[in-house]
């Protein structure tokens, strides 16, 4: 069972959210890149994160995918927010520009999705990833796709 049915079972994607927000419970990608949900109303999502050197690429710098994940994150729960009880999504497609380096000094960092569109099959969101300041370190457009609950078993297996 997901995190989202034990502490939301039966309710729309928003109420899903917050339950899952309010139960203090945190999925594990979370947890492994320590960063926080902190903000969710109908149509939009914010993360934040202290990025780090348990981020760090071989380069010294935080690894694009810290960025990729926190971005994915928001633009993923953005549209989770607008989906009935009865519907799930997964992304499709991730569009990220990078435009400036993340390090450990850059401080806490803060992700903003929202939803362009949406629709029946396709959900449509876009984020960006600014500093206290409002300096844009990284931006993306996703497309997700909207399934009724359940059928995900039956598209793994």
């Amino acid at each position: 069972m997901s995190l989202v049915e034990e502490s939301g079972a039966g309710l729309n994607g928003l109420a899903q959210l917050r339950a899952l927000m309010a139960s203090g419970k945190k999925p594990g990608i979370l947890l492994s890149l320590d960063f926080e949900f902190v903000e969710v109303e109908l149509g939009k999502a914010v993360f934040v994160g202290q990025p780090g050197e348990h981020a760090y690429n071989p380069l010294g710098t935080v690894h694009g995918g810290y960025a990729a994940t926190l971005l994915d994150s928001a633009c993923g729960c953005a549209v989770h927010s607008k989906l009935t009880a009865e519907q799930a999504y997964t992304t499709l497609e991730l569009k990220i520009a990078f435009h400036k380096a993340i390090t450990k000094d850059s401080g806490l960092l803060r992700a903003e999705g929202s939803v362009v569109s949406i629709g029946r099959r396709a959900g449509f969101a876009e984020a960006r990833l600014i500093d206290a300041e409002g300096r844009l370190y990284a931006s993306a457009t996703s497309t997700l796709l909207i399934f009724e609950r359940g059928s995900t078993r039956r598209m793994a297996g």
